[in-house]
């Protein structure tokens, strides 16, 4: 597999070089040079297979040989040691739930791939790889679960001070060994922006071996595919034949990923970009002007993202072609009112309680059916973190109604351990000092 810079397709590096480097020097992203199409005949009979066999197909694929194949089986039986069902709500009406995983959050798929692909290609007495993360609530417990105990690996952890969940805090801060958890003093875009000014500080990456688990990750990117492919599967068992996709987005690399299986032949006939009030997509769907705000809390704090680091992926994907990307993607946008008012609607159409990301994701596919009403496809909104992960969101008589999973309750009996920091880079600098200069 060979991959290039988003800003130099020139530029050709193979699969452990994106991996490990994560951002090339110029600030784009690593994507595939070859996407390849998957033969007809699988998609056709994909109804046949189980989870595993679908990820081990498209990986491979997608790998081009860049790890052996018995190598590559086994890394996909242990990343995908849980479901991620396809629940029927109502006629044309369905769920992909995502947060069957570790940490109760979609992002279980990437961290869980990601750190066993590294932990691969590791090889005995290298440099220690410092894995940097930016957070805004689900990111970074995915990533510590992922990564915690690996050997010769050292996460950190950056999230924004006040602005994820106490659950999602204690997912961050009380894992120890080689976990380490910052909270900034700012929002999650002064975290990535953190983030990437040291993958391009040249001083820094001469003394440590930096990388990424965040999103910008290819290795985040691939196994986010598997199940979109998957749910296609489930729905062609149901004897569905076309579905629409509702994904709940804020730095879009879950729908980078729904979009790259449609490149690779994934037959979806609408992708649906659900944000909150940071609606930098929808907007520039809307006017053709690119313009990134500072991002604004909300209850979906997963998505509070201002810059989608993501989206060059996207327009990438699709040679700059705006009209291409409108063809196949919407976008909707919802308040801190509108989510909740979801909520308490998904609850009262069909008993199911909803966390605020795919409450909002529920919403947008729920005002797409309205705008298309002759269109008869499986209506897909996924589902992206438990519900108990945000407990302040909810009414209390719906609050009452969400079982929480026994790994949350016992994150009360933890203690946390974390920095704080601000915002200037050189404060980030000097933390990441320390660890060259005890080692």
């Amino acid at each position: 597999m060979k991959l290039y810079s988003t800003n130099n397709h020139e530029l050709n590096v193979d699969f452990p070089t994106a991996v490990f480097n994560s951002m090339p020097l110029d600030k784009g992203l690593y994507m595939p040079v070859n996407v390849p199409l998957l033969e007809e005949e699988f998609i056709q009979n994909i109804h046949k297979y189980s989870m595993p066999e679908i990820a081990f197909k498209v990986a491979s694929t997608l790998l081009d040989g860049a790890i052996p194949v018995d190598d590559l089986k086994k890394i996909i039986e242990d990343t995908l040691s849980f479901d991620a069902p396809v629940v029927e709500l109502a006629e044309n009406t369905y769920v992909l739930e995502l947060f069957h995983g570790p940490s109760l959050a979609f992002k279980d798929f990437g961290a869980r791939f990601m750190s066993r692909v590294m932990a691969y290609f590791l090889e005995e007495g290298e440099q220690m790889l410092d894995v940097l993360v930016a957070t805004s609530g689900d990111t970074g417990g995915a990533v510590a679960l992922g990564f915690l105990g690996v050997p010769n690996t050292r996460v950190t952890i950056l999230y924004p001070q006040g602005k994820v969940s106490e659950i999602q805090e204690l997912q961050l801060c009380t894992n120890g060994h080689n976990i380490h958890a910052i909270a900034v003093d700012g929002t999650f875009d002064d975290c990535q922006h953190l983030v990437k000014q040291a993958f391009a500080d040249p001083e820094l990456n001469q003394k440590l071996r930096l990388t990424s688990a965040n999103s910008i990750n290819i290795a985040r990117l691939i196994p986010q595919t598997f199940y979109y492919f998957n749910a296609w599967a489930r729905l062609r068992r149901a004897g569905k034949t076309e579905v629409v996709f509702s994904v709940p987005s804020g730095n879009f690399g879950n729908i980078a990923a729904g979009l790259l299986a449609y490149k690779m032949g994934l037959p979806v006939k609408q992708f649906i970009a659900a944000t909150n009030v940071n609606d930098t997509v929808p907007r520039f769907l809307e006017t053709g002007v690119y313009e990134t705000r500072p991002s604004v809390q909300t209850y979906a704090n997963a998505m509070d993202v201002g810059a989608p680091s993501n989206w060059v992926r996207i327009m990438d994907l699709f040679d700059q072609d705006l009209t291409a990307i409108k063809a196949i993607l919407k976008s909707y946008t919802y308040t801190d009112a509108e989510t909740l008012a979801g909520i308490q609607s998904v609850y009262d159409q069909f008993g199911y309680i909803a966390c605020p990301h795919t409450a909002i994701a529920a919403l947008a596919l729920q005002d797409y059916k309205k705008e298309n009403p002759q269109d008869n496809a499986a209506g897909v909104f996924l589902s992206t973190a438990h519900a108990c992960k945000f407990p302040d969101v909810f009414p209390p008589e719906l609050a009452a109604k969400i079982k929480i999973p026994a790994v949350v309750q016992e994150l009360d009996l933890k203690t946390k351990q974390l920095e704080k920091m601000d915002t200037a880079y050189s404060s980030f600098k000097n933390y990441l000092a320390k660890f060259y200069e005890n080692a």
